[in-house]
């Protein structure tokens, strides 16, 4: 006989609550996609290493904070969203336990339980309401009331992320380089690194994930690029 916990045979799942992974992995991505482009953007326009250094520091700061306050206003809304349903699923439960426990009864039996066992864990819930409110809420609302994401961790690992996969394509000017190319290369080994890290919590192939993410960033900065060059040129900048 198998007495291994079951946690154990099973291993441990990934974050999949949206508490700090995803708000990490598009902090990354957009901070090395959005400061890619940029700086092709820029430096297609012909302007100066002290100018590329300047509107990409800019982009950093100015992007980190944008995605932290809108990370923690998008789970902060979130939760009170499903507080608020919470709430109006513990009001009903009170006034009409009954109707509560037979509708409860009712999802389980079209999930193939057999009737009689449903309305049985049904009635031993309604007894118990905090307990039934919970089960209700996962049931119904397809999410548990006691685990919501935290939006200071999510607003924080946002910017972060952000801020780190923005100073990627920075690094070789901060570092005394002036090619336009070093620079875009750095950037686009750092897209490909950070697809691949993400294959990581998602079971697909690294170098699939890694080429789809410098691909799709490479795009960016091949169309900020033109459009800089051709402002740069009619401007006369080039």
């Amino acid at each position: 006989m198998n007495d291994t916990p079951a946690a154990l045979i099973e291993g441990h799942h990934a974050d999949v609550s949206g508490g700090w992974l995803r708000p990490a992995v598009f902090g990354a991505m957009d901070g090395l996609v959005t400061n890619i482009a940029l700086i092709a953007g820029v430096g297609g326009g012909g302007v100066s290493p002290r100018s590329i250094v300047l509107t990409g520091v800019a982009g950093l700061v100015a992007g980190a904070i944008s995605m932290g306050l809108g990370e923690y206003t998008s789970v902060r809304s979130a939760n009170e969203q499903v507080a608020a349903e919470v709430a109006k699923e513990r009001r009903e439960l009170e006034r009409h336990p009954e109707a509560e426990a037979r509708e409860l009864a009712d999802m389980w039996t079209r999930r193939g339980l057999p009737r009689h066992l449903a309305e049985q864990v049904a009635t031993v819930l309604k007894h118990n309401p905090e307990e039934a409110l919970r089960v209700h809420v996962r049931e119904e609302l397809g999410v548990d009331p006691d685990d919501q994401p935290s939006p200071w961790v999510a607003a924080l690992s946002s910017f972060v992320c952000f801020s780190v996969g923005a100073l990627v394509p920075l690094a070789t000017y901060l570092l005394g380089f002036t090619s336009l190319w070093l620079a875009l290369g750095v950037g686009g080994l750092g897209l490909f690194l950070a697809g691949a890290v993400v294959a990581r919590y998602t079971a697909r192939s690294w170098w699939v994930s890694g080429a789809r993410q410098l691909l799709l960033g490479g795009a960016a900065a091949a169309v900020t690029y033109v459009v800089g060059r051709l402002i740069g040129v009619s401007g006369g900048l080039g």
